[in-house]
């Protein structure tokens, strides 16, 4: 899309401090992060939301994720990290591009991701229970069992360096 500025970042249009990229995935530090290494995991394709990104690009940007999480508990002694999706405009999505945020974490950080809990009587769980189980019925079937062959290759490191921790996804199911 030309005016997401998620995909000028990919273009090269808008300069990113690039930390992993590969075919279809870039992996870029947020430049007004809320941590040292608040990274943005992208698919290099537009899609606005999560539910129009392919199932087998959705496995593979969360694995990604995952390197990364665990590179930024190795490289920044970080004590956790948070991954989340904002979702739509209502859940907090300022960029209309799928973003997957790796936030690193450690005690005492400042950082607040609480909510205020809402406790539902038995009958709003059962109403949306219900609602949930019709609406998920077709979750798990799937149209094909085809297998992607992808053969195994180190991923492109922006810095030059080849690291071990970071492989291209291999058999990914379809689904």
């Amino acid at each position: 899309m030309a005016d997401c500025v998620i995909c000028k970042i990919i273009k090269g249009e808008v300069p990113a401090k690039k930390i992993y990229e590969d075919d279809d995935i870039l992996a870029f530090l947020d430049v007004n992060g809320a941590a040292e290494g608040h990274t943005f995991v992208v698919p290099k394709h537009h899609y606005p939301i999560f539910e129009q990104v392919p199932d087998p690009l959705v496995g593979r940007l969360f694995s990604v994720s995952n390197k990364i999480s665990t590179a930024l508990f190795e490289t920044l002694n970080v004590q956790g990290t948070n991954l989340f999706v904002t979702n739509g405009v209502s859940a907090g999505q300022s960029v209309a591009h799928f973003v997957i945020n790796i936030i690193p974490r450690k005690e005492g950080d400042g950082i607040n991701l609480q909510w205020q809990t809402r406790q539902l009587s038995e009958e709003e769980m059962s109403t949306v229970e219900l609602k949930l189980k019709d609406g998920a019925a077709h979750v798990g079937v799937t149209e094909s069992e085809d297998v992607i062959e992808k053969p195994i290759e180190k991923r492109k490191v922006v810095s030059g360096r080849e690291e071990d921790y970071l492989w291209r996804s291999v058999n990914k199911k379809i689904g």
